[in-house]
């Protein structure tokens, strides 16, 4: 009988405390995402970028859309500037954990009013700081049925 009672304390002691831990740690990395949005519609600029690690990557739509931190930040700060941001709003998301608990990754369904339904996918870490985003990727999902004349139409565009 001691065995048995030893294995269900251990039980109780490491798996139940950490499967009631995730959603917590769940609730945490989209609250972050849902700041993102937030803060990306009303334009606030420090309180937006200060949700990225300092050598965050933003992967935008267009593939010529690889902004580091400091780039992202000059290619929205005269929007920002002028009260204009972007609105995307999350229509379904999935969050993993890493099994340290240290990284949370994501995808997440978004629309838009000017380019309909997107995806965003990323990686947040944990910090001091809380949970932060250390790459997003934005797109714009393809359906099949479309993706080879998408795919023509982007092969006959003036080479840069």
């Amino acid at each position: 009988m001691p065995v048995r009672r030893t294995a269900w304390f251990v039980l109780f002691l490491f798996c139940i405390p950490a499967a009631l831990a995730q959603p917590a740690e769940e609730q945490a990395v989209s609250a972050v995402l849902d700041a993102l949005h937030d803060n990306a519609a009303h334009a606030r600029f420090e309180a937006y970028f200060g949700l990225y690690t300092e050598d965050a990557v933003f992967l935008g739509t267009d593939a010529t859309e690889r902004w580091d931190l400091d780039a992202f930040k000059a290619y929205a700060k005269p929007a920002f500037d002028q009260g204009r941001g972007w609105t995307y709003t999350m229509t379904e998301r999935h969050i993993a954990f890493a099994p340290d608990g240290h990284t949370a990754w994501f995808d997440e369904m978004l629309e838009n009013a000017a380019l309909g339904t997107c995806r965003g996918s990323g990686v947040l870490v944990r910090t001091g700081d809380g949970w932060k985003i250390a790459q997003y990727n934005l797109t714009i999902p393809i359906p099949n049925e479309l993706a080879r004349d998408v795919v023509a139409r982007i092969r006959a565009l003036p080479k840069e």
